[in-house]
Parts: C-alpha cells; structure tokens; sequence
C-alpha cells in the first residue's frame, strides 16, 4: 500500500532518517560554509569588524573541515548505505534514486509548481519503502536539482582557493596554482581579463552561490512548520515518525501475495 501525505496513518512508525555521521556532516558542513562567506567577504571587501590576519586564519581553518566534509563525508554516507547489505550495484542504484534528478523528480516538481498556482496537492517527496527498511527517496525534487551546482561550485571555490592562498603553491616540486593560472589564461581573455582576475571572480561567484543556495534551501523550500521535522531530525534526533505524512509516502505490503495498491 501506498498511503499519500495527506492519508493519516493507522499506527505510529519512527525511523532513522539520519545517521549520527550524516547529522555530523551536516553540522561541519554548514558551520564551515559559514565562516568560508562571512571571513571571505571580509576578506574581499575589507569590512571592518575583523582584522584581515584574523580573517585570513579564520578563513584557511575552515577550508580543511568544509572540503572533507564534501568529499569525504558525504560520499561516504552516500554510498556506504549504512544498516543495509548492498552490492556495488546496489549501491550505485541507491545513489541514482536517492541523490540524482530523474523522471519522478521531474513529476514532483511539475506538481509543486502546479500547487504553487493552487491546482493539486503538494506531493510526497520522501518515499519510504517499509517492506526493504530503507528510504526510496528523502530529498525535495528542486534539492536534488541544487546538488549538482552545489557540486560545481565547491570545485570552483577550491581550485580558485588554491591560486589565491598561493600563486606559487608547488607541493612536492608539482605546479598546481601554475597549471590552474595557465588554464585560466584560455578563458580569461573572453571576459576581457587576467587570469588572476577571472581566478577571483571565479571564486567571488562561487561564494554568491552559496548565499543564493542557503536563501532557496532554508529561506523557500523549508520555511514551512510541516517541514520543521526534518530539521529536528537533521540537527539533533535524526529520526522521523513516518505517521505525520505530511510530504511522506509509505510503501507496505498489503498481504502476503504482495499486492501493492495507492490510495
């Protein structure tokens, strides 16, 4: 059985939306995104509450925690399906129905946008599967949309990070900050710049993104009391009781056959 969010539910059913590590990762990742824009603009246009050094060191602290947050973490909790005993494709599956904008994504947002202008429900965006134990999806449509300019944005922040750190920056003997300047030199004569100009710009964009994306993800898509429950559960219980279906499907077995219907 399908039940849909507006259909109550018979019995109370909590499960674990996040993981400890997932909630952890969430907190790292926004506190250092946090201190990345605020020590960064100060940086870039010399307000005046903070010495630079001070945002300087502020600023390089924090780039360590935001990026293994990202490119560690993240990965990990994505693919490490914790709780359940998945194959390699399993895995990846899990990951493309879960994280990846696809036909159903496409649906929901389509009915979002139609209940923007009052025709239809809003629809269900988390799907749980009851009989698997598992989430089929938990992320709104537009969100999943978001992560792959997300994506795109923190490999700007960090590669352009690394010329204005250093312009010399060589570990081990090897040229990056020069490879990245050379590359930029390609592009930058387009826009009628340098390549350290085009390299700041680059990197000043990224950081606009993020504001941008921190107004869209908390400021609209969440800003609502029937999604404060996914707050409580990404910042402190990590658990989420499926009978409030308010954006929840549930998937259950009717009966033993099987049979699956939607109400």
């Amino acid at each position: 059985m399908v039940r849909s969010a507006e259909k109550p539910a018979s019995r109370r059913m909590v499960v674990e939306r996040y993981t400890w590590l997932e909630r952890v990762t969430h907190l790292v990742h926004l506190l250092a995104m946090f201190t990345l824009l605020i020590t960064g603009f100060k940086i870039y246009f010399g307000w005046d509450f903070m010495e630079f050094h001070t945002a300087r060191t502020l600023h390089m602290i924090a780039v360590p925690f935001f990026l293994v947050a990202n490119w560690l973490l993240v990965p990990y909790n994505v693919f490490s399906c914790e709780g359940q005993r998945l194959c390699f494709r399993d895995r990846i599956r899990h990951f493309r129905e879960s994280y990846m904008f696809g036909e159903d994504d496409a649906e929901r947002l389509f009915g979002i946008v139609r209940n923007f202008f009052g025709k239809g429900k809003y629809p269900a965006f988390t799907v749980y599967d009851e009989r698997k134990g598992h989430y089929v999806t938990k992320l709104h449509p537009m969100l999943k949309l978001l992560i792959i300019l997300e994506s795109t944005a923190i490999a700007v922040i960090a590669i352009t990070g690394i010329v204005l750190y250093s312009i010399a920056w060589a570990p081990l003997g090897i040229p990056i900050s020069g490879w990245i300047l050379s590359a930029a030199w390609y592009i930058a004569p387009l826009f009628n710049i340098d390549a350290l100009g085009l390299i700041r710009l680059g990197h000043l964009l990224a950081g606009y993104w993020f504001v941008f994306e921190l107004v869209v993800h908390v400021g609209i898509l969440e800003f609502d009391p029937d999604v404060w429950k996914y707050h409580k559960a990404i910042f402190w219980s990590g658990k989420e009781d499926l009978s409030d279906r308010h954006f929840v499907k549930v998937i259950e077995e009717k009966d033993q056959k099987g049979v699956i219907e939607e109400h």
